[in-house]
């Protein structure tokens, strides 16, 4: 069965942005999924695009969502995943990003936000943005009174080609500045001689008021951003047996003691594994 774009969405998705998947706080995992739907609420009338468009991966990550709900299950963990597409806003993204709603996303030009005002871009930040960056900020202040400091994974999807050139990477592991587990994961991942991995490839993972940014580096909490190739994750199984597959990977390598340190610290375990500024 191909894999639904509307899979991840709850039929009140317009009134509740946010799908929030109950877990043990002190799993000491939060699973993040910035663009697991490409819902549009009725009033925004599809942002005058055609359906095929909004199938597309510039409304959602193909596949994310399955992934993360595998990752969820596999831990035990809390899970949040958003309920509206990236097009309406893009929760990956500083308040004060250009990108923040897309005018134009990959030769696609988004009618609906081609005039897009300040106070529309606040009433969207109010009404989508926001409540996912405090169900986050709840996440994780539910796994500190537990005891545990929690590890962030941020779940993607990338596309096969891009601009005409095909992407040999079938998993890229994106960080900045904590390549605590990051890395781990890249050499887990690379024992498997049938994948190419990439190490911040195909995007580079520093983006300044991203979801990692905002929630995990300026807190000291190990994480990483995974990425997986939308062909590989398009139908529901096989998002699944991704999720699970990561899951085999991250566990063991999550057992080591530094992911529960503060990064920030000068001192410590986790110190020495500061990359370069």
């Amino acid at each position: 069965m191909i894999f639904s774009p509307y899979a991840a969405t709850p039929e009140d998705a317009p009134e509740h942005p946010v799908t929030e998947i109950a877990g043990d706080p002190a799993s000491g995992i939060i699973v993040l999924c910035d663009h697991a739907s490409n819902e549009i609420p009725p009033e925004y009338r599809a942002l005058g695009l055609p359906e095929a468009q909004l199938s597309r991966h510039i409304a959602y990550d193909i596949g994310a969502a399955g992934m993360t709900r595998a990752l969820a299950e596999a831990f035990g963990a809390p899970a949040l995943l958003t309920n509206f597409s990236r097009l309406i806003i893009d929760p990956n993204r500083g308040e004060d990003d250009p990108t923040l709603v897309m005018r134009l996303s990959d030769g696609a030009v988004v009618p609906g936000n081609a005039r897009v005002d300040e106070q529309e871009v606040e009433r969207r930040v109010k009404r989508f943005y926001r409540p996912y960056d405090r169900a986050i900020k709840r996440a994780i202040a539910a796994a500190l009174r537990s005891g545990v400091r929690p590890v962030i994974l941020s779940i993607h999807s990338f596309t096969p080609v891009w601009r005409g050139a095909p992407r040999p990477w079938h998993a890229g592991i994106l960080w900045a500045k904590d390549p605590r587990l990051s890395r781990s994961l890249i050499e887990a991942l690379g024992q498997d001689d049938r994948l190419t991995v990439g190490d911040n490839e195909p995007y580079d993972g520093g983006l300044k008021g991203d979801v990692i940014d905002r929630h995990a580096l300026d807190h000291g909490f190990s994480n990483t951003l995974i990425e997986i190739r939308q062909d590989l994750i398009a139908r529901q199984d096989e998002a699944y047996a991704w999720g699970r597959r990561l899951a085999g990977e991250l566990k063991p390598l999550l057992e080591d003691p530094m992911h529960r340190e503060d990064f920030r610290s000068s001192t410590g375990s986790a110190a020495s594994h500061r990359a370069e500024p």
